[in-house]
Order: C-alpha cells, then structure tokens, then sequence
C-alpha cells in the first residue's frame, strides 16, 4: 500500500517532519487555527492554507486507500486476483483509476454478455480472440460459430453465436482501464460542449439564451458555464452534451485491439469495437468527463464563495458605538430599534416617513428624539425596499441637528433569515420577526462577523450557483472559512454569543451554550483560567481555545492578547528581565532586541512564537480587521429609472463572481462590473481587482430597466 506521508510530503513540498507532526496533531484532536498560531515549531510554520491542503489530501488518500482493501478483497474471492493486477491497484493515485481497474471484476446485473456466457459461448469468444493474435492465413468463423449452435441453450444460428462472442469481446473491450483512460483524456483535451434550448422555448423566453447555439472547448470552459449548464438541463431548459472526432477514437481503439490482416477477423472485430464504443464506453465517459468538469466547477466556485465570505466576515466593523438600526418599508412603514455599545437592544419604534406629510414629520420628529435621548453615533440603514427614500429622510433630519452620527446603508441580505431563526427566537423571544430584523442590521455595521456567524452562510448571498454545486463540500468549505475567521480576529470571552463562540477552535455547541450560562450565573470572566470551572470544558479544550478567547480589562493583561496561557512565563521572564511591570507589556517588543530572542527558547517555545508574541504585544488587543470605510451613494439616484450612461457613481462590491463583481449603487439592483472592465489591463481573476466590501467608483455602460440589467465599468471611472 502507499506509504500515505511520504507521497504528502512529496506532493505538497513538504519535510517529512512537517507532514508528520502536522498529522499527530491532527489525529490528537488540535484544530487547524490552533497548530497554525499556536503549534509552528512542530510544523516548520505551516499556515492554515497548507494545513487545510494536507487535512484534505489526506482524507482523500485514506479513504482511496480503504476503498482498494476492499476491491483487493472482492477480486481475490473471485479468484482473479493476480500479481500484476494487484500491483496496478495498490499503487494508484486517483479513485477514477482505481474504479476503471476494478470494472470488469463488479458485480453487475445481467448483461448481453452475460447472458452469452449462459449460452457457453465464453470459448467462442476466445477463439476468435486467438484467431486475431494468430494471424491465420484464412478463417471461416461461421464454419467455428455452428459449433455452439444448441437448441438448449437458445443459440439457433452461428448468426445468434458470433452474435453473442461479440458480446462478450466487446464488454471486455469496453471494461479496459488503460483504453477508458485514453478516451477520457481525449475528451477532456479535445471535446467540445455543445448545448441548445429546447424547442418548446422560443428565443429570447428563458434565462440561458447564451446557451441557445453554445459551444466551449472542454479544457477551456469555465466554472460558472458548466454550472449554468447543468442548472439548465436540470431545469428542463437545455440539453447540452459532448462533441468529438469519433473516428479518431475509433481508430485508437482499432490500432489497440485488432492485429490480424485477415479480413473477415478484422471486420467482424471492427463492428464489434463500434459496438464496444457506442453501446458501453460513449455515454458513460461522457457522464464521467462532464462529472469531472462539473466537480472541478464545484471546487473553484466555492473558492470563490469561501473568499467572498472571508471578505464579508472580515469587513472593517464600524465598532460598538450606540447604533440606530432602520429595517426601511413603505406601506409597513421603518422599524427602528436602538442598540447599545454592546450591542444590546434598548428600544423599539415603528415609524411612516413615506406616507402623508403628517406622518413623515412625526417619524422625524421620534427619530430626532432617539438620536438625542441615546447620543447615537451610528446610523444603519438596511438597503432592502425603500432604503434610498429612508436614507434621503434620514439625511433631511440630519441636517437640523447639530451632532451627526455617521449613517451607512447596511446590505441586508440574510437578515429575514436570522429574524425567523431559531438562533433570533431564543435570543429575543418577545419581539417581533420585523424588530429582529432591524437589530440585525444594526449589529452587522457594529461587528459584521460577531452577527453574521448567526446566519447560514449560503443565505448570505456572496455565492456563485451556490445551490448547484456539491452541497457537502460547500458547508465543510464555508463552516472551514467561518471558523477560521473567528479565530483570526479573536473573540470577547465576555461578550460574545453562544453561536460566535461556537466557531472557536476547541469550542462544541454545548461548551459554548455552557460558557454563556456560566457567565450569566458568575459574572464576566476575570481571567482565562476561570474557563476550566466551565462544565464539559477540560484541559484540552482550555488549550485549544484560550489564545482564541480575549478578556478586556481583566486581571492579566496578557488574556486581551493573542499570546497562549502557556508562555506566560516566558513573557514574564522576558518583562522582569526588562524591569518591566507586566500592565507595561507593550514596551516589551520596542527594548527587546530581536538577537536576544534566543536566550528564551525552550522545548516548547521556539523563536516563531517568540515573534509572534513580541508582535502582538505591540498593540495588544487589537483588531486585525481593516478600517472602516463605507459608500457614499449619490444624492438623487434612487431607482434604476435615475440612471443615465456615463454617469459616473460610488457604490459597495457585494458579489464577486469568475465573471465580474456585482456592486450596489443604491438603485435596489446591483449591477454588473464584467471581468473586461474591472481594469485597462488583461483580468484573469476578479478576485485579484476586487474584493466583497470594498468600496469602488464605476461608470454606467448600459442600462436595460425591463430586465434590471446594469453594465458598469470600473475602467472607465479609473480614467476620469
């Protein structure tokens, strides 16, 4: 069998002792945060990225490595198991090899040539077999086939006989890994898609005319066509399928099998590889080449969609400052709940600026007064319906007051989901679905990963065919990112709900609903070792999560830091060297020459963590996310009807696709920055340009207000 670590570490240019340990730590339980930040010297400084590569490989070679016991196993009670063949199993890479070797010997319903082997015509088929590697001078195989003519067994002509050999020989044919290989390649190289609308849809009816008269090279296809393909077929709109030169295969497969000159052998072994080819290799390989472009498709959509979120979860948070959150309507009118500077909902109020006059100047009136009562210093704004009227109304109320918080359109996608969530009910069981909602939308602009670890990722609306692609590898990929992402920035021991904790390294649901309880019974957290008086929460979840878990103005002013329990003693060491008092920990890094680090290693702390801890301790506590920023929408384009080539606006990425990015103007339809207008330069990835929350400058190309269509162009903005 395959020596597993070796192959990974030649795979993924890694040391052995990197593949190794990594791997015990792994098996150990340790997540993939906690050896990246916390385990370097063991692992020569892998980062999450190669970790997660190897945790995958991994997986995928163990599971490759269970499923050959058991084909070795199957083969060898069928008595066919021989050395070559077992050579060939035992060290294949790819379960589609592994698959193809293992074909002629599964289990399969009956078959022609089965049912020709019932008929004992098996030792026909091996002569003419013989008879092709011979080479006679002449052969009559009519004369040879009315030798298995039986009224018995249902063979009536030597026609029915040579019939039923050729079954067998073209099963066998069929069933060949190295030939089946052969035309896979061949397809993936020189296929080509073709797709067409069925006719019961006229042109210009269904959302896939591009796919009308569509052809792709194989190769060259990208993720989000093959996607829209298979969405298409699967919706009853399109077919689509693979065209070839089948000569050519035909050709390869004649040159393989035949090697006789004698004519009626090789005509009678030239129907009988057409027949092996369209009968039992053409749609199946197909099927195969179209799984492998669609799963490669699955793959590289949600990488995108696992960067779109990282970008999401890590947005700038504006910060927890006293926050009023607006959920904008027309007829149900705004509902406005205020927040704290913990997040905590004070108050709810339900106003009607888009109605009469009467109404519009009392909601200004109740939302002056909410500014004023509660010092509000942040104003967010869903951009659901009616979000630019109500920004506009918020503006005009602005302008008579003196203190201006800042106001910011908040995308609210996600946010009906949490509000009649179970996560919402248990958090505020006595409010409306509508309130939840707008207190939401406010904790997004205060903390976007805090709220948005409530939501389904997929309901987030950062995906690109998100519910076409493999669901299983989605939510591992996106739990993966959500996860990774809590433990970058770190997470408020003190603050935090029982879903942000959750996402911890080390941290189960139960710990974590543990955790919040016993805070509500004792108080806030003094210190981090208080975590082992956590129920259910031992010594190795503590050292999992604690360098994870921040406590603001504590006893130690190292549990606000990113530095682990276990080298306190190091900073110590190093802060009473220095005659420093521990609360002055950040001078640590400025007097501590770096040569010097080496006079504080030991076994367990080498001179990465060292590094890391004296960078840290630079500006402790801090958050790694960037500054906030936000998007200035223009004053009086409201609706997609406002809108005129040319103009030129500032809008918010919300969506980056391998095709473009989709970006929010403030006229409740984002429009399309595609890939050739993201810069005056050749764009291969828009992930490279863009990124989801940031704030760009585009120019109106097109406007198509039937189909709320919007081309923009971010070249053309760059060279005003």
């Amino acid at each position: 069998m395959l020596n597993i670590p070796q192959l990974l570490a030649t795979e993924l240019e890694l040391k052995p002792y990197q593949v190794q340990n990594a791997l015990e730590l792994l098996a150990e339980g340790a997540t993939i945060p906690f050896i990246a930040r916390y385990r370097k010297e063991r692992t020569g400084e892998m980062d999450e990225v190669q970790l997660r590569d190897l945790s995958d490989r991994y997986t995928y070679l163990t599971e490759l490595e269970e499923r050959k016991a058991v084909i070795l196993n199957a083969i060898a009670n069928q008595g066919k198991l021989t050395d070559e063949l077992k050579a060939q199993i035992t060290s294949c890479l790819q379960k589609t090899e592994l698959e193809d070797l293992y074909l002629p010997y599964r289990p399969k319903r009956r078959t022609r040539a089965t049912i020709a082997r019932e008929k004992n015509l098996e030792p026909l088929a091996e002569l003419i077999k013989s008879l092709n590697v011979k080479n006679p001078v002449s052969a009559s195989l009519e004369t040879e086939a009315t030798k298995y003519i039986s009224e018995t067994l249902g063979v009536k002509s030597a026609e029915e006989a040579l019939k039923g050999a050729a079954d067998i020989l073209a099963e066998e044919i069929a069933e060949k890994a190295d030939s089946r290989a052969y035309i896979r390649d061949y397809l993936l190289e020189s296929g080509v898609f073709i797709s067409w609308i069925k006719d019961e849809h006229p042109e210009g009816t269904t959302k896939f005319e591009m796919y009308r008269n569509y052809q792709a090279k194989v190769p060259n296809i990208a993720p989000h066509n093959i996607l829209a393909l298979c969405r298409g077929e699967a919706e009853g709109i399109l077919n689509f399928e693979i065209s070839f030169d089948e000569d050519a295969v035909l050709g390869y497969l004649e040159a393989k099998e035949i090697k006789t000159k004698v004519r009626a052998i090789r005509e009678f072994y030239q129907a009988t590889i057409k027949d092996a080819f369209n009968r039992l290799m053409k749609a199946s390989l197909m099927g195969e080449v179209i799984a492998e472009k669609k799963t490669y498709a699955d793959i590289e959509s949600i990488k995108t969609f696992e960067t779109n979120l990282r970008e999401l979860l890590l947005s700038a948070p504006a910060g927890m400052k006293p926050t009023l959150a607006i959920d904008p309507g027309f007829r149900t009118g705004c509902k406005v709940a205020v927040l704290d500077q913990t997040g905590k909902f004070l108050e709810y109020q339900a106003v009607f600026p888009h109605q009469a006059a009467e109404q519009r100047t009392k909601a200004a009136q109740t939302i002056k007064n909410l500014l004023e009562k509660y010092k509000i210093e942040l104003i967010a704004i869903g951009n659901g319906t009616a979000s630019r009227e109500t920004d506009e109304f918020v503006t005009q109320v602005l302008q008579t007051m003196e203190r201006k918080p800042i106001k910011v359109m908040v995308n609210e996608s996600g946010a009906s989901i949490y509000s009649a969530s179970k996560v919402a009910l248990e958090e505020f069981p006595d409010l409306d679905i509508t309130v939840r909602g707008a207190i939401s939308i406010g904790r997004r602009l205060q903390d976007p990963l805090a709220e948005l670890v409530k939501i389904d990722p997929k309901s987030i609306g950062v995906g690109q065919y998100q519910h076409d692609v493999d669901q299983k590898l989605l939510k591992k990929k996106l739990d993966e990112t959500v996860e990774s992402c809590v433990n970058y920035v770190g997470v408020d021991l003190n603050t935090a709900s029982k879903e942000l904790l959750t996402f911890v390294s080390g941290i189960t649901p139960a710990v974590a609903n543990n955790i919040v309880t016993y805070r509500n019974e004792n108080g806030a957290f003094k210190n981090r070792r208080q975590l082992l008086k956590v129920p259910k929460l031992g010594p190795k979840a503590f050292e999992q999560a604690a360098g994870f878990l921040r406590i603001r103005n504590g006893e130690n002013p190292l549990d606000n830091t990113a530095v682990h329990p276990e080298s306190y003693a190091v900073v110590q060491a190093i802060a009473s060297d220095l005659s420093l008092p521990l609360n002055q920990v950040t001078q640590i890094a400025a007097k501590l020459p770096k040569a010097n680090l080496k006079k504080y290693v030991t076994d367990t702390v080498g001179e990465p963590t060292l590094r890391d801890i004296l960078k840290e301790l630079e500006k402790p506590g801090r958050d790694p996310r960037a500054e906030f920023k936000y998007a200035t929408f223009k004053a009086g384009i409201t609706e997609i009807k406002d809108l005129e080539v040319g103009m030129e606006l500032e809008g918010i990425v919300t969506n980056v696709a391998n095709f473009g990015a989709f970006v929010d103007i403030g006229v409740h339809q984002d429009g399309l920055v595609h890939i050739s207008q993201l810069a005056d330069r050749f764009v291969d990835d828009p992930k490279k340009i863009v990124k989801v929350g940031q704030v760009v400058k585009v120019r109106v190309l097109e406007v198509n207000e039937k189909l709320k269509r919007i081309s923009l162009s971010m070249k053309a903005a760059m060279k005003r």
